[in-house]
């Protein structure tokens, strides 16, 4: 967030969660991701008082019928794991042949001004799941993860998210998409005008 919005804010300074003595996060207990979002910037400006950006976003796979959605981070059960995550979504999709194995991020971004204020953007990253895990960046589901512009890269394979440097990352996720659509409502907002 902080590398996108500076562009339009020069000297915005970015607070996370952690930021925040005693802050607890709300339970994500929305059907959608724009809902969970909000959620999580209402529960910001409430604890701080301040304007508040929150987001929620996950892996959309057209042969699961959308899931893993909003339970990405979740999808195989308590407690968090990205491995056993990307473990069962590949076992989930072991007989799908590659030409239905599309996918997408999605990623919903709520602004949330002090005076009741809201606004929810949301982006896109088209791609699809590969076979096998591979990259170390990034987090989640990048591992199994090749967008559809990086598609024809690495030997016709395909970059995985996860082997994208973060200023490219930036440039065609979901989260970036819609942060860079939020960014000058976030600007004119803070800007007074």
């Amino acid at each position: 967030m902080q590398r996108i919005l500076v562009e339009h804010v020069a000297d915005i300074e970015v607070l996370g969660i952690h930021n925040i003595d005693g802050y607890v996060e709300p339970v994500e207990d929305q059907p959608t991701f724009e809902g969970n979002a909000l959620l999580k910037a209402r529960a910001g400006v409430a604890a701080t008082g301040l304007p508040s950006i929150a987001d929620d976003s996950g892996l959309c796979v057209d042969a699961l019928n959308g899931m893993p959605g909003v339970l990405s981070a979740r999808w195989s059960g308590p407690p968090k794991s990205d491995d056993r995550n990307n473990e069962l979504l590949l076992a989930q999709l072991h007989d799908v042949p590659d030409e239905r194995r599309g996918a997408h991020f999605t990623c919903a971004i709520a602004w949330v001004l002090p005076d009741g204020t809201e606004r929810v953007v949301e982006g896109r990253m088209p791609g699809r799941i590969i076979r096998e895990q591979r990259g170390s960046g990034g987090f989640g589901y990048d591992v199994v993860f090749v967008a559809d512009e990086h598609a024809g890269e690495a030997d016709g394979r395909g970059l995985t998210s996860a082997e994208l440097d973060p200023a490219e990352k930036d440039r065609i996720s979901h989260r970036g998409r819609a942060l860079r659509e939020l960014a000058p409502t976030v600007a004119e907002d803070l800007s007074g005008r």
